[in-house]
């Protein structure tokens, strides 16, 4: 990990030196990944959830959403979708439900190892360790288990009823069962400071993780956190430039969060160390309801036109869309 003192990213999280700062994440991004953008399709197969978290809109006491659950074929066409478009990663995102149980997730899993040569990522919430090993057993290639915070007393605020350390112990199960295993924070939640946030990318580099993600809060109108203030897209950007620099060969996305708020800043971080784009596949029926944060999957009508639209961004800004599986590089380099 590239050493920099507390004090050297302290004045970068304030804004003391961008220049330097986004010149040398990108210099480093560039290096590793070249002018490669990994393309992650998103599958969000069911906006039902059963937790409380105090920044989601799909939290369950969240009676004024329209909840739907996609059947297999439904799934299984939107990957089909991905693979013909040259995807080389599909992640299968829910809320947490139990509605699936885990021999269906399994055949899913089977089905899509069967038909096409693409990675597999899982985003399904806290289901059992043994669910997990046998789902990689099936086939499963990466899971995505989002802290949001590391600060263990923000985290028992917004997350209702949880405890940092259990999220810990999953995130360590989930790397010896021999997934690549990403997470991450949001930027801004109500309580974090510069200090917090300076922590939390500290954290998350001491993690081995294999992908990174750092986003922006936006308030959902649905939730307790309604009238909190949004997250700083400037601060995202220098979050996700200084994990690119401690973490060289991490896998970094630009943020659908940023794309809600201002879709030139998704493009920016792409320039700025970021190096994984995650557009919603998701049939179009349902795009607009799985509604984590307003804005989300809001820009594009159709699953095509969002992935057409995630590639002419990435060759605009004179960068690669890979259809490469996109694996991580943090023990080669």
């Amino acid at each position: 990990m590239t050493q920099l003192t507390r004090k050297e990213m302290l004045d970068f999280l304030e804004g003391r030196n961008d220049s330097e700062l986004f010149a040398h994440a990108a210099a480093v991004k560039n290096q590793v990944f070249g002018q490669d953008v990994f393309i992650r399709a998103v599958t969000e197969f069911s906006n039902y959830c059963n937790k409380r978290c105090q920044y989601c809109g799909l939290r369950a006491p969240n009676r004024e959403i329209d909840r739907y659950r996609m059947p297999r074929e439904t799934i299984l066409d939107a990957v089909e979708a991905a693979a013909n478009n040259n995807v080389g990663t599909i992640v299968l995102q829910s809320g947490d439900d139990f509605h699936y149980t885990t021999e269906f997730i399994g055949e899913i899993i089977q089905t899509i190892r069967s038909r096409h040569d693409i990675a597999i990522t899982l985003s399904v919430g806290d289901r059992k360790i043994s669910e997990y090993a046998y789902w990689r057993e099936c086939g499963a290639d990466r899971c995505l288990v989002k802290l949001e915070t590391t600060d263990p007393e923000l985290y028992a605020r917004y997350r209702i009823g949880e405890q940092f350390s259990d999220r810990l112990e999953r995130v360590d199960a989930l790397r010896e069962q021999g997934y690549e295993v990403g997470s991450g924070v949001i930027i801004g939640l109500p309580g974090m400071t510069v200090e917090t946030t300076l922590n939390d990318i500290v954290y998350l580099s001491d993690l081995d993780l294999d992908m990174i993600a750092a986003g922006p809060f936006i308030p959902h109108p649905q939730t307790p956190l309604a009238d909190a203030s949004i997250g700083s897209i400037p601060l995202s950007h220098r979050v996700t430039a200084l994990l690119r620099i401690l973490n060289p060969g991490v896998n970094i996305p630009s943020t659908s969060a940023l794309s809600a708020l201002n879709p030139e800043s998704q493009g920016q971080a792409l320039l700025r160390g970021c190096n994984v784009l995650m557009p919603s596949l998701t049939p179009e029926e349902h795009r607009s309801k799985y509604t984590i944060y307003p804005g989300k999957n809001e820009n594009h009508a159709t699953a095509t036109a969002s992935l057409a639209a995630a590639k002419d961004m990435i060759r605009s800004l004179g960068l690669t869309p890979s259809s490469s599986k996109g694996f991580s590089k943090r023990n080669q380099v």
